[in-house]
């Protein structure tokens, strides 16, 4: 399959204690022969893949004009199959509805979505299995602050993600 219709994936980068906290999660929880991927919290599943140079660009300029948005942990979130960490993240939902606004014509029905932000720890597990792992979670919830350093850029290979650039917020 050429590059171009391999859809981009724009994640968010957290704080490394954040990510080092949630990855470690998600290791232990997500299933062995799925997981792929690193600990990520998703803001657009399918932009297009054909010119990756026009995002990274929008996302230049976008940038360098937007604060690192900070989050709150809120609670974990049952998936029916999985397990996630919510969070409240007003500035991060605001800085992607900016991004979703720019590119709305080439957005999936997905990404028209509202925002949910979270970071899938388990999914596509037995439905019994993840009740169990988000009761147990839930009960020993502790909220926490999160920030965003920036967002990372991905081409989807079917599996595995190939990183296409990083794009750190702007400094304060």
């Amino acid at each position: 399959m050429p590059d171009e219709s391999r859809p981009l994936i724009l994640t968010l980068k957290l704080d490394q204690p954040s990510f080092e906290r949630l990855d470690a999660l998600r290791r232990e929880h997500f299933p062995v022969e799925r997981n792929f991927l690193p600990a990520h919290l998703t803001l657009f599943h399918h932009l297009p893949g054909g010119d990756p140079g026009a995002i990274a660009a929008t996302l230049r300029g976008e940038m360098a004009n937007t604060p690192p948005p900070n989050l709150r942990a809120i609670g974990w979130r049952f998936l029916g199959k999985g397990v996630a960490q919510g969070f409240d993240a007003p500035a991060l939902v605001a800085f992607r509805a900016r991004l979703a606004a720019r590119w709305s014509d080439h957005l999936t029905p997905q990404d028209r979505q509202p925002p949910k932000p979270h970071v899938t720890i388990q999914n596509k597990a037995d439905p019994a299995a993840a009740r169990a792992l988000f009761q147990r979670l839930q009960a020993m919830f502790e909220p926490f602050d999160a920030t965003g350093e920036g967002v990372l850029l991905w081409r989807y290979l079917g599996g595995p993600w190939e990183p296409l650039g990083e794009f750190p917020f702007a400094v304060p």
